[in-house]
Order: C-alpha cells, then structure tokens, then sequence
C-alpha cells in the first residue's frame, strides 16, 4: 500500500452539522419567525371558521362565541395574533422588491424601500378605505 492510500483510508469523510443550521444565520433566523407567523394567520383562519360554523349552528351558538372572544385570553390571544400577523404583512412587503421587475423612475432604479414602503401605504390606504366603507354601509354601528 502506498503512502497516499495509506493516508485516505484513515481519513473520516466530512459530515457537514445539520442541527441548528438556521441559528447560525441571523437571515436564517428572520426567515424562520417569517415562517412561524404564517401560524397565526392560520390558527386565525381557524377562529374565523369556527365563528361560520357557530353561525350555522343558530344565534345562541353564534353568541357564545362572541362571548368566548369577548374572555381576557382570547383578547391576549388575539393581540398575539395581531402582532405575529403584522409582522407577517410586513415581511411579504420587504419580500416584494426581490420578486418584481425592477423598476425605473427618471432613469434610476427605484430604492428597494421605497417599493416596499410604498406596498405598506397602499395597504393601510385600501384598509382605511374598506373600514370607512364598512362605517357607512352599517351606519356607524359594530
């Protein structure tokens, strides 16, 4: 056996770690909690489905729900569900600029941020505009 052979035969191969590979990366890390919130919006969905499924059920199935929305843990809950959910919104925002055509204003490309500010005030604009729509349709009232 010569000296080269001798020397691979006694070599371990590289295994590369695996466990933890997206604690390592601080992008690996945001990507992750992006991932997590998508959670919310589902677990929202179910709430929501839940409510359908109670209105089904007639008006006092349909208010015994309203009154378990209505418990101190189903506001933290929510609030929870809020916050995950408005990072969620914000992140698709931040995602935008990557996954359109790059844009040219006056010859020069438009700032990643200004495209992802610009989705963010469009939203709020069009869920102010649906909320002032709703106020009018219902008369003011809840």
């Amino acid at each position: 056996m010569s000296k080269l052979t001798a020397g691979k035969a006694n070599r371990r191969p590289f295994v590369r770690p695996m466990a933890g590979w997206y604690r390592r990366d601080p992008f690996f890390v945001r990507y992750m909690w992006r991932e997590a919130t998508a959670l919310a919006v589902l677990l929202y969905a179910v709430v929501l489905m839940v409510g359908v499924l109670r209105l089904g059920q007639g008006e006092a199935a349909f208010d015994g729900w309203l009154d378990a929305l209505r418990s101190p843990a189903s506001i933290a809950l929510h609030l929870v569900l809020f916050v995950a959910m408005v990072f969620h919104g914000w992140t698709w925002f931040e995602v935008m600029p990557k996954t359109m055509p790059i844009l040219y204003s006056g010859g020069r490309r438009v700032a990643d941020a200004t495209i992802t500010h610009a989705g963010v005030i469009a939203a709020v604009v069009a869920n102010v505009a649906l909320l002032a729509l709703a106020w009018l349709l219902w008369g003011g009232r809840p």
